[in-house]
């Protein structure tokens, strides 16, 4: 055999075996898309201006709904109230004031009054009826009738002034457009009470969710402004996954699919559902870069853990997902 062959030979022989060696020591494929974990953090800061005067949480804390985060001085806000309240009462009072009838004792005297006038003018009524009669037969003259008629007519008149003094005092004191004008007067107060009682109320902050605090952003005795954040709270369905996938494997997914995730040092059988897909290409993140997949555009696809296994997941680590077949569990590590 000419040597050149020979070497040829050898030469194949020994890219075979380079090659078996590589084949069988090469990585797996990977069996699923390599992403992170991620939060949006709640950032907890007050609706006005002013000094914290009382930090009731500290880093690590688990708050419930309700839990008292921190306080603000209320001096100004308790003052407000106080000078609301106040305006309200006197303008309320104001109002009976105008609303009220007379005195008791005057409705009394007038009623009194009244009485006595219908007495006096059924009295003269009659006389002037049985004059009229008398006076068809003779047995009176005309002064005595048309004096009869007069007593009538002037007793007629002292009753009907009598009604009219009792119907004035049993009316408010005020006019009709004063009491409307005072009416609106009370119902500004009222709006300015509960505008200075919720003034007052945001000076204490309370949780609205249950949640872990990971940051204190303030201290007490510092000033802060309206918006400015004091707590940083992390809720667990505020957690969630974010990976990317190729476009050959887009197709293979959706809203509402059922994720395993694996992670290093995480429990087994973390799953999960699908909540986002973007529809923008993107080239793959510098966090999950790698030579074999640089240049490669992949679509970011967010999940979100089960509710009690969002917190076994820490925010910027990185995360395996693959999909579930229905009703299986996530894999093992």
């Amino acid at each position: 055999m000419k040597t050149g062959v020979r070497n040829a030979i050898l030469l194949l022989a020994a890219g075979l075996l380079g090659w078996g060696i590589w084949y069988r020591t090469r990585p797996a494929p990977m069996s699923g898309w390599q992403g992170y974990a991620e939060a949006d953090y709640l950032k907890i800061g007050p609706t006005q201006a002013g000094q914290l005067t009382k930090l009731d949480v500290r880093r690590g804390d688990q708050v419930k709904p309700g839990s008292l985060l921190f306080e603000q001085d209320a001096t100004f806000d308790q003052a407000t109230l106080q000078q609301a309240d106040g305006q309200l009462h006197a303008a309320e009072a104001q109002l009976h004031n105008l609303s009220s009838k007379s005195r008791a004792q005057q409705i009394a005297q007038a009623q009194s009054s009244l009485a006595g006038t219908i007495a006096v003018l059924n009295l003269a009524e009659a006389n002037f009826n049985r004059n009229q009669r008398l006076f068809l037969t003779h047995a009176i003259g005309r002064q005595a009738l048309d004096q009869s008629q007069s007593d009538m007519l002037v007793a007629t008149a002292q009753n009907k002034a009598s009604a009219a003094a009792l119907a004035q005092l049993e009316e408010p004191l005020g006019r009709a457009g004063e009491i409307s004008a005072q009416n609106f007067t009370v119902q500004a107060a009222r709006a300015a009470v509960a505008a200075a009682q919720w003034h007052l109320a945001q000076r204490v902050v309370k949780a609205d969710v249950a949640a872990r605090v990971v940051d204190i952003e303030a201290l007490p005795g510092e000033t802060v402004g309206a918006g400015a954040p004091v707590v940083t709270l992390l809720p667990p369905g505020n957690i969630f996954v974010r990976f990317f996938v190729p476009e050959t494997d887009l197709s293979s997914l959706h809203v509402g699919q059922k994720l395993g995730f694996s992670c290093d040092k995480c429990p087994a059988h973390l799953t999960g559902t699908l909540s986002f897909i973007n529809s923008q290409a993107e080239y793959t993140p510098p966090v999950i870069y790698s030579e074999s997949s640089k240049a490669k555009l992949v679509f970011m696809v967010e999940a979100r853990p089960l509710p009690e296994q969002a917190l076994l997941l820490h925010p910027g680590e990185p995360v395996m997902v693959t999909r579930l077949a229905p009703d299986s569990k996530a894999p093992s590590k």
